[in-house]
């Protein structure tokens, strides 16, 4: 049940990772180690780690999604400058 979590975060790796393949393994003491295969053969990317630990690399590995901006977001972001510097002349 533990490696749902990173099963995930490879996958989510190989969908922003076009045309490169990525793969969880998991050690027998309970660690995760990620791999990437070329050419039917497989190369470690990254040494046995914890699971947060492997979950935070494989999300910072790759190409990062773009997030979708909307227009509630821009007005927010707009009015929480205003009020910084608002804050700021006191």
């Amino acid at each position: 049940m533990r490696s749902t979590r990173a099963t995930a975060a490879v996958a989510r790796l190989n969908r922003r990772s076009e045309g490169r393949h990525y793969l969880m393994v998991m050690t027998g003491n309970g660690l995760f180690r990620l791999r990437e295969r070329i050419d039917g053969q497989d190369s470690d990317v990254s040494d046995a780690l914890p699971l947060d630990d492997f979950v935070r690399l494989v999300d910072a590995t790759g190409p990062q999604p773009v997030r979708r901006v909307t227009k509630s977001d821009e007005a927010f972001a707009r009015q929480l400058a205003r009020r910084k510097t608002a804050d700021g002349d006191d």
